[in-house]
């Protein structure tokens, strides 16, 4: 696999998006949390950061061996199963589906906009 752990700063997710998912995830469970620290902020962009590049890597790896230069959602989907993740690509396989009739229907709010089918 070609992944590259030493990609540097540039290829984390944003700080600001991560903490706003962890106070989604964590307040309807407890409303007595009022903060997250920094560190666990860190801790959890480090982890989703690195688990993004994994599964992007695999994809992208897949992609190489068939002969093409595009990752699309379901080489992420087969990249998931292919790493043991398989409890997570029907939930996500919905969700593709999904996006790919709005994007159809030219509604594509709330799901991202990319120029060429589902192509990342």
């Amino acid at each position: 696999m070609s992944h590259d752990p030493d990609q540097g700063p540039s290829a984390t997710l944003p700080l600001n998006n991560i903490a706003r998912v962890m106070r989604n995830a964590v307040a309807p469970l407890d409303k007595t949390v009022t903060q997250i620290s920094d560190a666990a902020k860190t801790c959890v962009q480090e982890c989703a950061t690195e688990f993004i590049s994994f599964v992007a890597s695999e994809a992208n790896d897949r992609c190489r061996a068939d002969g093409r230069k595009a990752i699309t959602g379901d080489d992420l989907l087969q990249a998931l199963e292919g790493l043991g993740f398989e409890n997570y690509v029907e939930p996500l396989r919905h969700y593709l589906a999904i996006y790919r009739s709005q994007k159809s229907d030219g509604r594509e709010e709330g799901v991202g906009s990319s120029q060429r089918d589902d192509n990342f």
